[in-house]
């Protein structure tokens, strides 16, 4: 299984040509090129999987950049939940049916991207083009069964100790360990968005929410 936890952060390359180039596939107005796949995949990305990513996005009028995950805060993949809106519709839609360590090129259409209103860094009525890099594919993230995986002592809630231990367990198991200062940067992150009353547990009830980010 993977990182079943509810990492809130949402979506590696920070450079490339805007030239969409060859004739690219057409999945609900989103064209998707795919750039790289690996040797062997065994599961592909489905609504409600925890991902981690990296992705930039630029403007396709001009190619200039308004997201690139490398440079936005500490610099770690982003991770989100796929299909649940947690991302624009056109990164929900464009990064479906992805294997780990798969690239993509996305070219969303304004109304799967910010539409008519935009947003701070992005005009109106703009297409984007995303290119993505999926690290992981984990299972969902709000399950019951997830929660209870993490919650060791069964006091349902779960503490930083609990969550830092559960991540440093998966990301050993999918033969990728970290160091601590990562692993304190996302169990501190995950605390910041999901523990609501600041008592320093995540409760079953704050656990079970799908919250919204950046993108």
């Amino acid at each position: 299984m993977g990182l079943a936890v509810f990492l809130f952060l949402c979506l590696h390359l920070c450079s490339f040509s805007v030239d969409f180039g060859v004739a690219a596939e057409v999945n609900d107005e989103v064209k998707i090129e795919v750039l790289s796949t690996p040797e062997n995949c065994t599961k592909k990305s489905k609504r409600g999987d925890l991902m981690n990513a990296h992705y930039d996005g630029y403007l396709a009028k001009d190619g200039s950049k308004f997201y690139c995950s490398r440079s936005e805060k500490d610099g770690h993949p982003k991770w989100f939940v796929l299909g649940v809106g947690q991302v624009i519709k056109g990164l929900d839609i464009g990064m479906t049916g992805m294997c780990q360590g798969e690239k993509r090129k996305l070219l969303i259409p304004p109304s799967l991207g910010f539409g008519k209103q935009g947003n701070e860094k992005v005009p109106p009525n703009s297409t984007l083009i995303f290119e993505v890099e999926l690290y992981a594919i984990s299972r969902g993230p709000r399950s019951m069964e997830a929660f209870r995986e993490m919650d060791s002592n069964k006091d349902r809630s779960l503490s930083k100790t609990e969550v830092r231990q559960f991540l440093i367990q998966e990301y050993e198991k999918a033969g990728s360990p970290k160091e601590d200062s990562f692993y304190d940067a996302i169990t501190a992150d995950i605390f910041r968005k999901s523990d609501h009353n600041g008592d320093g547990m995540i409760t079953a009830k704050e656990y079970n929410v799908y919250e919204h980010d950046e993108l």
